[in-house]
């Protein structure tokens, strides 16, 4: 038997600490389930707060990533609307000069038809300059293109290659350089982050010079891993061919490079990082009448010959357009796969940091009863306590 004191009453400080506990334990329960949080400071959790806050950092930064997709694809879209005027335009031109080739209208009605004619280019360069997307212009150059410096992308050096073509779809900024070893029909293209061989063979003729594109032909080589897509040219005659400077020979592409010049509004940032993988690139040429690349200011149907001449001109020219809005397409393809990818990476990551941080209602609430019920307890016992020095009292009668 525990001796009788009155001083200090061992019983009811046992009953206070464990009543203290429980308050405390008590306290946390309500906390939990008031917040729906599971770590509410550092101390509750302090390795779990640390996981969940990267988890969050990487979901918010995701979530914007898909939204910055969304209105990439309104973007392209954009684009894409104001070029399938132009190309209504360019077909509806096309129809002109094939009516102002015949000879069954005299150069009174060729004038007549060439003022629409010039109207209609006229219209395509307004198109191209007053098409934009948040004060950003879109159809007179937008993202990354290619240096024609000859220094730094030697590949378009005049007679050296053959190359007479660059097309930039989503290629990244930075050097490229060509791997093209003789006798083997494949030219691999790098950047040194990524590269990509392709074969060319079946489209080559063999001959004593090497193997050189069909004489007076061109064809595509297409490195779409990396965005890039040359067109190399053949002799323009046999007779004239200079194996030296003329057309494109097997290997002669070796050790050339490319320079992709970054360019302002063309990079959509859909990742979480600051990685290349994280962005995509897009590249629209300068499609306005009178830009490089559709040079339509020379066309006139005012007589019969340049009417002739329009049309393979316009040919070309549709052809340009058309594969412009067949890139703008696969790149709007491209940011919707993006952005369902987002979104299940948001799922799933917020599933896990749930896990981490939010509260299990059904495991809180039992302890929470618990505790409730040793405080109401430990409330009835301290005062159970508290009356046993008292006993003392008998002991003096």
């Amino acid at each position: 038997m525990s001796a009788l004191m009155v001083n200090h009453n061992i019983m009811a400080l046992n009953v206070k600490r464990h009543m203290g506990n429980n308050g405390r334990s008590l306290g946390t329960s309500l906390e939990r389930l008031s917040s729906g949080m599971r770590i509410n400071r550092a101390a509750d959790d302090p390795s779990g707060l640390s996981v969940s806050e990267g988890f969050r950092a990487e979901i918010r930064s995701l979530t914007v990533g898909t939204r910055n997709a969304e209105q990439g694809s309104n973007l392209i879209q954009t684009a894409e609307g104001a070029l399938n005027e132009v190309s209504a335009i360019l077909i509806r031109m096309r129809e002109l000069s094939v009516q102002a080739a015949s000879s069954t209208v005299n150069d009174n009605n060729r004038d007549a038809i060439n003022a629409e004619f010039g109207q209609l280019i006229s219209e395509v360069d307004r198109i191209a300059n007053s098409t934009s997307y948040n004060n950003t212009t879109l159809l007179r150059g937008l993202g990354n293109t290619v240096s024609q410096t000859a220094a730094a992308s030697s590949a378009l050096a005049s007679g050296t290659s053959g190359v007479t073509d660059v097309q930039l779809s989503a290629a990244q900024a930075g050097g490229y350089t060509f791997i093209d070893s003789p006798g083997d029909n494949q030219i691999t293209l790098g950047n040194g982050i990524a590269t990509q061989t392709i074969n060319i063979g079946p489209q080559l003729d063999h001959d004593a010079t090497g193997s050189v594109v069909a004489t007076g032909s061109s064809i595509i080589a297409s490195f779409d891993r990396l965005g890039v897509q040359l067109t190399l040219s053949g002799a323009r005659n046999a007779t004239e061919f200079d194996p030296s400077t003329d057309g494109y020979r097997d290997g002669e592409l070796d050790g050339l490079t490319l320079l992709v010049e970054g360019g302002t509004g063309g990079s959509i940032q859909v990742g979480a990082d600051n990685k290349a993988v994280d962005r995509i690139e897009l590249t629209i040429d300068d499609l306005s009448a009178s830009g490089a690349k559709l040079n339509m200011s020379g066309l006139s149907v005012s007589t019969l010959l340049s009417a002739r001449s329009a049309i393979s001109s316009l040919d070309l020219i549709i052809d340009k357009v058309s594969r412009t809005r067949g890139d703008l397409g696969a790149q709007q393809n491209r940011l919707e796969h993006t952005i369902r990818n987002n979104s299940v990476a948001v799922e799933n990551m917020q599933d896990t940091e749930s896990l981490i941080r939010d509260t299990d209602v059904a495991e809180t609430v039992t302890k929470f009863s618990r505790d409730q019920i040793l405080t109401q307890a430990s409330t009835s016992m301290l005062a159970q306590a508290n009356a046993v020095p008292q006993n003392a009292l008998s002991l003096l009668g």
